[in-house]
């Protein structure tokens, strides 16, 4: 097969490449370090990179480049699972479960996990890269404004399966989120809307209100009792997951691979979306739905395995057709072409050593990130033994620095403290705060890609019915807005029967892995 002799070819040249193999180690280890802290994003950091690339030979730049973005995606579940601040946003996903597995002592495995779980969808999605590229670049060209919008509409539905307790205060909270990402250029017209004259808030400021949500209202929530000491100190415990327990869990991350891949070839998706679809996903095949949002491990394999799914479905595009999927690829089209590299097919035939090289250097980078990340997290885990009245500053200092290092704006910094002052609140009355996030990420992407469809449609709605993927995803975002409303009605008589949910209790009690078959 000619791909596999050319990775073959490709490995061989990358071995007599020592400088581009020490630069994909600080790369991951970079990336690690930027994605671990909030507010800093895998885009942030392929774009402070990006110059220092410029006198390198375009193996080693684009391999430093390709380091940062896997250990960026990968690093944003670390704190997100000791401290409950997601790193990035595709991390939030993972802060909902993984939080909870710390809070019962299970660290260890959570983080372990999340770094086996990035890896196999890493690698898995490079592969598909590799042997799967022309193909799967058609498909994604079939998506118009219709199909964006009806993959917007199908992350949004995704709300009533992170809503936690109560699906009503999840729609309530995911209301909000969206009538808050209606603040900031109009997507068509590109005039200002509810921004009360603040240039600030042209761009609907969704990192600060993710960080002050997630991290400073934890933070808050920690102050009514600062003298405690963390009592999940000694929690860490085993990070390599037993086989018979992962196991279980390959099939989840087999199927949220694939979605994230899917979703990552669509041009203007992204991690935290995959990460979403992919927990929704794996809570509506699990035995245990009810499990989710308590401390699953299933939960957190899916996010983990589809955000860095999604690493090589936006590099597929990017590289064969030129056309970014994501943020961090954006930056990396520019630093392809200032390495005199035209991304599209004609790369693939003029560059196919290069190319095949740097695929097998992808491989080597999700290598890299599995051992460091193993290496690091005993490191990391020794957060958990601070006392909360020295953790709770750190947290704040972090959540600060974080937020103003995004555009050096003390503004964005008042909005993540409201966010938490908001968000503790929440907490306090049982509002759950990641459909706000979700409605931010999603609520732009879906009205900009419905009025784009009804502008090319000349104001007739057609294309809602009369596009077949659109239909699918319509009518997939329905049922999964209605499974929760369904499969509570069904389980409402089976609850009735004596001795049921003991039964349950007890069998997963015994065995908690399985309930993320």
């Amino acid at each position: 097969m000619y791909e596999l002799d050319m990775l073959m070819q490709g490995f061989r040249t990358l071995l007599g490449q020592p400088f581009a193999l020490l630069l994909s180690v600080v790369g991951v280890i970079v990336g690690i370090v930027i994605g671990a802290l909030p507010g800093l994003t895998a885009t942030m950091g392929v774009a402070i990179l990006l110059p220092f690339t410029f006198g390198l030979d375009p193996l080693s730049g684009l391999l430093m480049i390709c380091g940062v973005f896997f250990g960026g995606v990968y690093g944003g579940s670390i704190t997100a699972i000791l401290l409950k601040i997601p790193g990035t946003p595709a991390a939030a996903a993972t802060a909902i479960d993984g939080y909870e597995l710390t809070r019962k002592g299970q660290a260890g495995i959570a983080l372990g996990t999340a770094t086996c779980s990035s890896f196999l969808g890493g690698t898995i999605s490079v592969f598909v890269l590799i042997f799967l590229a022309p193909l799967l670049a058609s498909f994604a060209l079939e998506f118009s404004a219709s199909e964006s919008f009806a993959l917007a509409v199908f992350g949004l539905s995704i709300i009533a399966s992170i809503s936690g307790k109560s699906v009503v205060k999840g729609l309530i909270t995911g209301f909000l989120g969206l009538l808050i990402a209606t603040v900031g250029l109009d997507p068509m017209g590109g005039f200002p809307r509810f921004t009360g004259g603040y240039t600030e808030l042209f761009n609907v400021p969704f990192i600060p209100v993710m960080i002050g949500l997630f991290a400073a209202a934890e933070a808050f929530k920690s102050m009514e009792d600062p003298a405690v000491r963390n009592s999940l100190a000694a929690a860490l415990g085993r990070v390599v997951p037993p086989w018979t327990t992962y196991r279980r869990l390959l099939p989840t991350v087999g199927r949220s691979s694939a979605l994230g891949i899917i979703i990552g070839i669509i041009p203007g998706a992204g991690a935290d979306i995959a990460a979403f679809v992919a927990y929704n996903e794996a809570k509506r095949f699990s035995r245990t739905p009810e499990n989710f949002g308590k401390g699953e491990l299933a939960a957190v394999a899916a996010c983990e395995s589809g955000a860095n799914g999604c690493t090589g479905g936006a590099l597929l595009t990017m590289l064969t057709l030129g056309i970014p999927g994501d943020a961090v690829t954006a930056v990396m089209l520019g630093a392809l072409t200032l390495q005199g590299l035209q991304p599209g097919p004609l790369l693939f035939r003029e560059h196919a050593d290069l190319v095949f090289t740097l695929f097998a250097g992808m491989l080597v980078c999700y290598v890299l990130m599995l051992v460091l990340g193993f290496a690091s997290l005993r490191v990391m885990g020794r957060i958990l033994q601070m006392p909360k009245s020295v953790l709770t500053p750190v947290i704040l200092a972090l959540c600060i620095v974080g937020t103003y290092a995004l555009n050096n704006s003390l503004f964005d910094v008042g909005i993540m403290l409201a966010a938490g002052v908001i968000g503790y609140f929440m907490q306090k009355w049982d509002f759950p705060a990641s459909p706000v996030v979700l409605a931010l990420i999603m609520g732009p992407m879906a009205e900009a890609n419905f009025r784009r469809a009804l502008s090319l449609s000349g104001g007739s709605y057609d294309f809602l019915y009369t596009r077949p993927i659109t239909v699918c995803l319509l009518v997939v975002a329905g049922l999964t807005l209605m499974l929760p409303l369904v499969r509570r009605m069904w389980r409402k008589p089976q609850s009735d029967v004596p001795g049921t949910q003991a039964k349950t209790d007890a069998a997963l009690a015994a065995d908690p892995a399985r309930s993320g078959e």
